[in-house]
């Protein structure tokens, strides 16, 4: 029966979290605890290896980009990866109850959300929201050299990590004592590759 390596320390999480980064990006991916065995000792609980907040993209799925199998990330994703209390609620759940050492923040190239928020378009509905939500890292950016998108977008993510951890108690805690890191990442659409911030 294929089962869930010991739960790892934040550096060692974040290692294999690479490590699977760069399987995937060669296309050799070992597709591990994906088995219907590895499914059935899931029904005693999780032991996630790390939480990763990322966008809801489809062509961002963090199990496939990092080649990891059930169980091993508890994932929380939204458009932009936008916090509000229901997102800072499931990221200190992966942390206070199950214990993850690592708690990854992803962005990606190409990010919708963040272009909706770098345009001057209104949007209908609830997604005007969304773009206040994203406006602060646009205005950080506004007067850098390169490409405004992609300077928001990473802007974003660091904005996004520093948020998770100061509006928190619990993260914050988590942090002040090395229970764990929040990691800022960047995800490219094109080569699959994986940047740390």
């Amino acid at each position: 029966m294929q089962t869930s390596p010991p739960l790892p320390d934040s550096d060692g999480a974040l290692a294999r979290l690479l490590a699977g980064n760069r399987r995937y990006i060669a296309m050799r991916q070992l597709h591990p605890r994906q088995t219907s065995e590895q499914r059935q000792t899931l029904l005693e609980g999780q032991n996630p290896i790390a939480a990763v907040l990322s966008c809801s993209d489809s062509r961002v799925p963090s199990e496939l980009i990092f080649d990891q199998g059930l169980g091993d990330l508890f994932i929380v994703r939204t458009a932009g990866h936008a916090v509000n209390e229901v997102v800072l609620a499931s990221v200190e759940f992966a942390v206070h109850v199950l214990k993850v050492p690592l708690v990854l923040v992803l962005g990606h190239a190409q990010c919708g959300a963040v272009s909706a928020a770098v345009s001057d378009k209104p949007l209908p509905g609830h997604m005007a929201s969304l773009k206040t939500a994203l406006r602060p890292a646009v205005d950080a950016t506004m007067d850098h050299a390169g490409d405004p998108l992609d300077n928001a977008i990473r802007a974003h993510v660091r904005l996004t990590a520093e948020q998770l951890w100061a509006e928190s108690a619990i993260l914050g805690d988590a942090v002040a004592h090395e229970r764990i890191k929040i990691t800022p990442a960047y995800y490219d659409l094109n080569t699959g590759s994986v940047e740390l911030l």
